[in-house]
């Protein structure tokens, strides 16, 4: 069980750590006259105890910050990084800097969160698209500070998301206009983020779409797998060698359409004449390959959520603390009508 951080003082740092006052909050606050040994021994001693340096005291000691921590799994994707430059591009014409925090493993992620209340140096933190869990909104909360949720709703704190149920039924509405009815779906899932809504709200619309229709659900037809190219290719080879091909794919995401055209032209099976693809997200490739999805305004949720920010720091009640993006249907070269016959 945490402690309250309004149990305990600097005061109760300094002493747990053997040094002064004045040692423990140079410790905290980087402050040079500070030996490697002793700060590494008062930052320990304040991550046991879950000390958090107050709001009031940092105010005291020279206003706000002027920085926004954003913590992102997946630097490299390009999701992320669009979204990441739209809340940057915001702060940035506020004066505010960015900590970025890249919890690219479970293991720096576990990190990340232990040391996340040791000290207040930040004034709002963004978390970009994962889910946390309770023990990670827990030590959030001891941070004292405001928290918004990018890319993925969250109901405690302000958010920003688009309707993934809704762009999921787009996809298949779509699909099952043009005629299909033995429909695939391929879903994707980051072992960073079990559990986030967004893939169990694509899954279900896909489902509720063929129950809608009179379609028995066929669980043969149904891959799991990471949120990759790589992972969506293997996926749809496993679907080819498992039986008789769908005549359409849906795919929780562009990277995994793509993966998945990728398999299907080396199979030597024409696209949309014997298969169609449909995506979600509107890739920049998605375009580049002709790519039917859904799209989806990734950077203007980022720009959303630099919005919230700027409002939570400022105590605006009059800012915006839930945000749903709307999505639409691009209909490009790679969905058209089942072969008959």
């Amino acid at each position: 069980m945490l402690r309250s951080p309004d149990r305990v003082t600097l005061a109760d740092i300094a002493a747990r750590a053997g040094v002064s006052l004045a040692t423990a909050s140079r410790a905290l606050s980087d402050s040079y006259g500070v030996s490697p040994g002793t700060r590494d021994r008062v930052r320990s001693v304040a991550d046991q105890l879950s000390f958090v340096v107050s709001p009031e005291a940092s105010r005291l000691a020279g206003g706000r910050t002027g920085r926004v921590a954003v913590v992102v799994p997946h630097l490299s994707r390009w999701f992320f990084a669009e979204m990441l430059a739209g809340v940057e591009e915001v702060l940035r014409e506020a004066g505010i800097d960015l900590l970025l925090y890249n919890v690219d493993t479970l293991d720096h992620r576990r990190h990340f969160f232990e040391r996340l209340p040791a000290r207040r140096k930040v004034d709002a933190v963004v978390v970009l698209a994962f889910p946390v869990t309770e023990e990670e909104r827990q030590r959030l909360d001891l941070l004292g500070v405001g928290i918004v949720a990018a890319g993925g709703q969250s109901a405690r704190y302000p958010f920003v998301c688009i309707d993934d149920r809704a762009a999921g039924a787009q996809a298949m509405d779509h699909l099952l206009s043009l005629g299909h009815e033995r429909i695939a779906m391929i879903a994707a899932e980051t072992p960073l983020a079990p559990g986030w809504p967004a893939v169990n709200r694509r899954s279900l619309a896909y489902h509720e779409a063929l129950a809608a229709a009179g379609i028995p659900a066929d669980p043969a037809l149904v891959r799991d797998g990471d949120w990759g190219g790589e992972e969506g290719a293997a996926a749809m080879a496993d679907l080819l060698a498992s039986g008789p091909p769908p005549t359409a794919v849906y795919a929780h995401s562009d990277e995994v359409a793509l993966g998945a055209l990728r398999t299907l032209r080396r199979e030597g099976l024409r696209v949309p004449e014997d298969v169609s693809v449909i995506g979600i997200d509107d890739h920049p490739l998605a375009a580049l390959s002709d790519l039917t999805t859904v799209h989806q305004g990734v950077r203007e949720q980022g720009r959303t959520a630099g919005q919230m920010v700027l409002g939570l720091i400022s105590q605006d009640p009059t800012a915006a603390r839930a945000a749903v993006v709307p999505t639409r249907l691009v209909v490009r070269g790679t969905t058209g009508p089942p072969r008959r016959g």
